[in-house]
C-alpha cells in the first residue's frame, strides 16, 4: 500500500482533490518552454498556461490542475549556487498548482486551498499563517470567514512579495500565501517580521488572484475574466507532512541519497552531507533535462545542463569517488519518479549513457584543474580574490564553469574577480574575431560578430520539433542592423532560439513561416536559413504583412513536408555511404554531398564508373535497411571518443570538441532492442526517427565528377515513388505505341532495332549504287571525260555516309581501269571529299594534291592520304560542284606539266 505521507502519494492526492472538483488533470509540459522564449527553462507551474491567461490561446477546459516539472538554474531564476547548503533550494522541483481561466475566483480558490491543507492534509489550523496584499480586503475577509483564523494570523503585506505580475505589462494581481509554522524550536519569525528569513515559518502555497491588466507603467485596469494561478512546491509540503523542515529529509531525497551513499561508500553526514545533497538534486535536474531533449553543450540550455552535471561530478570527487557515479544512480531515480513521469523510463538508457560519458570526460581534467586552483589559492594574500584570468583558464582549458570555481572556493571564504574573468572572456572573443577576419570573411561577418557578442549563440530546438517561439534579437537589412522592418522588406532575422535548421553538413537550410504571437497580422516567409560566425542561425526572410521589431516574440514554423523530405534524404545518405564502403571497399570516402528536399547527391572516391549491377546491389542493400524500420539514435560524445568508437568523420566538415553521433541499421543477428550500428557517423543534421521513415531509395544517375571521383544522385520517399511512376508511365506509353504488352517491349524493341539496321544497310547499298551510276536513264553515271589526257570521273553524291565514300572510290577505280575518281559527298550542309588515282598514274598524279584543291573550295583546310587515295572535308556543302571543278582544274594542270 502506498505510504499516505510519501511524495508520490501527496502528488496523487493533490491532483485527485482538484479532479474531483471538475479540474482537468494536465500532464507536465517539457522543461524547455515552447510558448515563452524569454525563459531558459519552465520555472513555474503557470508557464505552460501563459498564453491561456493572456487570451492568445484557448483550451477545452476552464479549470486545470497539474504537477509541473521546473528548473531554476539559469537566467534570472538561478538557485544553483545555494543548492546543497540550504534546506529548500533546488535546481529541479515540482510545482503543484490549480488554475481557473475566468471561472472561479478568490472565494472558491481560498475555500479549496483551506479544505486541502486543513481537512485533507490534516495540517492544524494553529500551525497555519496566511498573508494577503495589504489592500486586498476581499481576500482578508474571505480567509477570516472560511478558515476561522484569527486576524493576527492573516497578515497584510505591502511589498511586491504579495503582488504578482507576468511582466512589465499584462495580467497581474495580488497574492495570498500560506505558511506553516514549524514551531518555536526553529529560529525565525512570521512573514513581514524582521526575522522572517528564518526557517520556522515556511511558505507552502501561493495563490495568485489575476484581476488586473497592466497596460503601461501608470495604467492598470480590471480584467474582464479574473483568473486563478496557484503554486505549491511538492518538496516543501512533503517536508511539512513528513515532520521535517528540511526538504532533503523527505522520502524521495532519502532514497536518492541512500543510493549515492551506497555507490560512493561514504555516509551522508558531517561535511559529506552537502555533497550528497548536491548529487541527489543534480541527478534529478540533469536526468529530466536529458529526458526532455537537452544535451550537454557549450551554449544555452546545454551549457546549463553541463554546469549542473559538472558540479555534481566535483562533489562526487570531494567524497572520494574513484569510479563514475551519476549513471549508476539513474535506476534509483526512475524507481521513485518514473511512474509519475514516464519519460524517465523511456529515456533511462539515454540518460545513463549521457551522464556516464559526460562524467568520464570531465573527470579526465578535474584533477588537473583542481591542482591549478589549489596552486593559485596558495599564492593569494588573505582576503584577496582569485584572479579572473585563473578562473577563465579553468573554464577555457579544463571546462570549469565559473560558478563551479566559486563553489570550490566557498568553503575557504574566497571569491573570484568576476570583472577580470569577464575581461579575459572579452579578450578571447576579440581573438576569435581577428582569426575569422584572417580567413578572408571579415567584410561580411563583422555585423554578425557584433550580434553574436551581444545576443549569444542561437539555441537550436529543431531536433525534436518543427515549431516554437523566439525573441527577435537582431534584424539585418542591406548589410546593417535595423530596429524594425515593414511589409515588402527582405532581410536577415536572428532569434534567440529557433526550430529552423541552418544549412551545414550538406543539408540545406529550412524554410517556413514566422508569425506574431500577440494577435498582430505579422506574416514573414522564411526563404532559407544559414549559419553565421559558426553560432547564429540566421533566417533569410521577406516580410509579407505587418511589422517586426527587435524584442518582439514571434512564432516560428518550419515547412514540415520539406523538413521530412530533408530528414529522409539525409538518413538515406548515411545508409548509402555505408553500403558503398561495404560493397566497393574501404577506399570509398565521401567527397561532398547535397541533401535537398527533392533529391540527394553523394560524391565518392572511386577510380572507375560503377556498373549497373553494382548500383543495383547498393540500392538493394540500402532498401533492405530501410525496410528494417530500426530506430535511428543520436548521442553526444567527445570527438575523440566518437572516432575511437568507429564513427565516420566526413570529408570537409569542421568538428568541435563534442559531436553528435548518429547510428542506424542493425546487422544480422543484432539484438533488435539495441541501437543499430550498421552506419555510425558524426553528424549535426536532422534525421528520421526510424529507417522505415525513408520509405524508399532509388538511384537515378551515376557519373564522373573528376579524376577518381564519382557522383551518385538518388531519390527517397515520395520523390522516388513518383519517379518510378513516371518511368512506368513512359514504359506503358511506349508499349502502347508498339501495340505490345509492357513485358514484351524489350523483345519488340530488339526486333525493331534489327529491322532498322537491315534497312539502313539496304539504303546505304542503294545510295552507293546510285552514286556509282548503277542502272540506266537519267541516273546512270556519265562517261569518263578526258582531262589533260587522263580519264576523269567526278560526281557530287547526296546522303551517302562519308565513311562509305572510300569504298565507292575503290570500286569505281576498278571499273575505270585507268584514271582519276573524285566523289564529293554532301550531308547536313557539309562536304566530304575522296579522290582516287589508279596505280598506273600515281607516280605523276597525286590524289593528295587533288583533294586539297577540292577541299579549299568547300572551306576545308588540307586533306591527307596516299598518292592513290586521299580524303578531305569542308563546312560548305553548297560548293560541292565548285570542288569538283577545282579538282578537274588541278588535274588539267598536272597533265600539262607532265613530260611528253
Amino acid at each position: 500500500m502506498t505510504n499516505p505521507l510519501s511524495t508520490n502519494h501527496i502528488r496523487r492526492q493533490f491532483l485527485d482533490f482538484f479532479a474531483e472538483r471538475d479540474h482537468s488533470i494536465v500532464p507536465s509540459s517539457p522543461l524547455v518552454p515552447m510558448n515563452d522564449p524569454t525563459l531558459l527553462f519552465t520555472n513555474a507551474g503557470m508557464v505552460p498556461f501563459k498564453n491561456v491567461f493572456t487570451g492568445a490561446e484557448t483550451r477545452p477546459y476552464s479549470r486545470a490542475v497539474s504537477a509541473q516539472k521546473c528548473v531554476r538554474a539559469g537566467g534570472k531564476h538561478n538557485d544553483l549556487d545555494n543548492v546543497g547548503y540550504t534546506a529548500r533550494h533546488h535546481t529541479f522541483f515540482e510545482m503543484l498548482g490549480n488554475f481557473s481561466f475566468g471561472d472561479y475566483f478568490k472565494d472558491q480558490a481560498i475555500s479549496q486551498a483551506w479544505d486541502l491543507v486543513h481537512k485533507v492534509f490534516g495540517l492544524p489550523a494553529d500551525r497555519l499563517v496566511v498573508t494577503v496584499f495589504h489592500d486586498d480586503d476581499v481576500a482578508f475577509d474571505l480567509w477570516r470567514k472560511i478558515s476561522g483564523l484569527p486576524e493576527d494570523r492573516i497578515i497584510r503585506i505591502a511589498t511586491a512579495d504579495n503582488f504578482w505580475s507576468m511582466g512589465a505589462t499584462g495580467p497581474c494581481g495580488p497574492c495570498s500565501e500560506i505558511f506553516y509554522d514549524h514551531g518555536p524550536h526553529i529560529p525565525g519569525g512570521p512573514p513581514g517580521s524582521p526575522d522572517e528569513d528564518g526557517d520556522r515559518f515556511v511558505e507552502i502555497w501561493n495563490l495568485v488572484f489575476m484581476q488586473y491588466d497592466q497596460r503601461d507603467a501608470d495604467t492598470r485596469v480590471d480584467l474582464p475574466r479574473p483568473s486563478i494561478d496557484t503554486g505549491m512546491g511538492i518538496e516543501r509540503i512533503a517536508a511539512v507532512l513528513q515532520g521535517t523542515h528540511d526538504n532533503y529529509d523527505i522520502d524521495l531525497f532519502a532514497k536518492l541519497i541512500a543510493a549515492s551513499e551506497s555507490v560512493i561508500g561514504v555516509a551522508a553526514d558531517g561535511e559529506a552531507a552537502p555533497s550528497h545533497r548536491v548529487i541527489a538534486d543534480h541527478l534529478r535536474a540533469t536526468s529530466f533535462l536529458i529526458a526532455d531533449g537537452v544535451m550537454p553543450s557549450n551554449e544555452g540550455r546545454g551549457y546549463v545542463l553541463r554546469r549542473i552535471l559538472r558540479r555534481a561530478v566535483r562533489h562526487a570527487h570531494l567524497l572520494g569517488a574513484q569510479d563514475l557515479v551519476l549513471h549508476r544512480l539513474v535506476p534509483a531515480l526512475t524507481a521513485e519518479m518514473g511512474q509519475a513521469y514516464p519519460e524517465l523510463v523511456r529515456s533511462e538508457a539515454l540518460i545513463a549513457e549521457t551522464l556516464r560519458g559526460e562524467e568520464d570526460r570531465f573527470r579526465a581534467t578535474l584533477d588537473r584543474g583542481l591542482k591549478l586552483l589549489d596552486e593559485a589559492v596558495a599564492r593569494l594574500d588573505a582576503g584577496a580574490q582569485l584572479p579572473g584570468a585563473v578562473a577563465f583558464k579553468l573554464y577555457d582549458t579544463y571546462g570549469f564553469p565559473l560558478d563551479l570555481t566559486e563553489d570550490a572556493l566557498r568553503g575557504q571564504g574566497l571569491s573570484v574577480d568576476r570583472a577580470g574573468f569577464d575581461a579575459a572572456m572579452a579578450e578571447q572573443r576579440a581573438k576569435a574575431r581577428a582569426a575569422w577576419a584572417g580567413s578572408g570573411d571579415a567584410a561580411d561577418e563583422a555585423v554578425w560578430f557584433d550580434i553574436r557578442d551581444r545576443a549569444g549563440a542561437t539555441e537550436f530546438v529543431g531536433y525534436t520539433g518543427e515549431t516554437g517561439q523566439g525573441r527577435v534579437d537582431a534584424i539585418v537589412k542591406d548589410g546593417a542592423e535595423v530596429d524594425a522592418a515593414e511589409a515588402g522588406d527582405e532581410l536577415w532575422l536572428v532569434t534567440n532560439q529557433t526550430p529552423f535548421y541552418a544549412e551545414s553538413g550538406g543539408q540545406m537550410g529550412d524554410t517556413g513561416r514566422i508569425a506574431g504571437t500577440d494577435g498582430s497580422d505579422l506574416g514573414i516567409a522564411v526563404l532559407d536559413t544559414q549559419k553565421r560566425v559558426g553560432a547564429l542561425h540566421v533566417h533569410r526572410a521577406r516580410v509579407e504583412t505587418g511589422r517586426v521589431a527587435v524584442g518582439d516574440v514571434v512564432s516560428l514554423s518550419v515547412d514540415g513536408a520539406r523538413r521530412r523530405a530533408l530528414r529522409a534524404n539525409h538518413s538515406a545518405t548515411h545508409l548509402l555511404h555505408r553500403a558503398l564502403r561495404r560493397l566497393l571497399g574501404d577506399h570509398v570516402a565521401q567527397k561532398g554531398s547535397l541533401v535537398a528536399a527533392e533529391r540527394l547527391r553523394f560524391d565518392l572516391s572511386h577510380p572507375q564508373a560503377i556498373g549497373a549491377d553494382m548500383l543495383a546491389a547498393v540500392e538493394d542493400e540500402v532498401n533492405a535497411y530501410i525496410q528494417q524500420n530500426s530506430p535511428v539514435t543520436t548521442k553526444v560524445m567527445s570527438y575523440d571518443a566518437a572516432v575511437d568508437a568507429g564513427a565516420m568523420a566526413l570529408f570537409g566538415e569542421k568538428y568541435g570538441d563534442e559531436v553528435r553521433v548518429v547510428a542506424m541499421g542493425q546487422e544480422p543477428g543484432d539484438d533488435p532492442q539495441r541501437p543499430g550500428d550498421y552506419s555510425v557517423e558524426l553528424c549535426g543534421g536532422t534525421h528520421v526517427a526510424r529507417t522505415g521513415d525513408i520509405a524508399l531509395f532509388k538511384i537515378v544517375d551515376e557519373s564522373a565528377v573528376s579524376a577518381g571521383v564519382r557522383r551518385i544522385e538518388a531519390l527517397t520517399g515520395e520523390a522516388a515513388r513518383r519517379h518510378l511512376l513516371d518511368q512506368e508511365a513512359t514504359l506503358r506509353a511506349a508499349a502502347a505505341r508498339l501495340r505490345v504488352a509492357p513485358a514484351e517491349l524489350p523483345e519488340r524493341v530488339a526486333t525493331l532495332f534489327e529491322e532498322r539496321r537491315r534497312l539502313e544497310r539496304d539504303l546505304a547499298d542503294a545510295k552507293k549504287a546510285l552514286a556509282l551510276g548503277g542502272g540506266s536513264g537519267p541516273s546512270a553515271a556519265p562517261a569518263p571525260e578526258d582531262v589533260g589526257g587522263t580519264a576523269f570521273l567526278g560526281r557530287v553524291v547526296e546522303g551517302v555516309n562519308p565513311k562509305d565514300l572510300r569504298g565507292m572510290a575503290d570500286e569505281a577505280k576498278r571499273s575505270l581501269g585507268s584514271g582519276v575518281i573524285a566523289f564529293v559527298g554532301r550531308n547536313d550542309g557539309k562536304a566530304a571529299l575522296v579522290v582516287g588515282v589508279t596505280d598506273d598514274l600515281k607516280d605523276r598524279v597525286s590524289a593528295v594534291e587533288l583533294v586539297r584543291a577540292g577541299a579549299a573550295a568547300v572551306g576545308g583546310k588540307g586533306g591527307g592520304g596516299r598518292p592513290d587515295m586521299a580524303q578531305a572535308g569542308g563546312p560548305d556543302g553548297a560548293a560541292a560542284e565548285q570542288a569538283l571543278t577545282a579538282i578537274r582544274d588541278q588535274l588539267a594542270a598536272a597533265g600539262a606539266a607532265a613530260p611528253a
